[in-house]
């Protein structure tokens, strides 16, 4: 478990730095006539940046080279 956290430390941080964007875009800012497909349910949203929040802070792990 100890050596997954410190392989996805990025990853999971992304997630949950997303996660709380979603829920927070929702929150401010949301659909006002409830046909947006990810902002009309909290759930959606949150989701959704979290997705993108892992996403995107995978971008900045560094691979590690194999030398053969």
């Amino acid at each position: 478990m100890k050596t997954f956290l410190q392989n996805h430390l990025l990853s999971l941080l992304g997630i949950a730095l997303g996660a709380v964007s979603g829920y927070l875009y929702w929150k401010l800012v949301g659909c006002s006539s409830g046909t947006c497909a990810i902002t009309s349910r909290p759930l959606n949203s949150t989701l959704y940046g979290a997705v993108m929040g892992g996403l995107f802070f995978n971008i900045f792990k560094k691979q590690k080279r194999k030398t053969a």
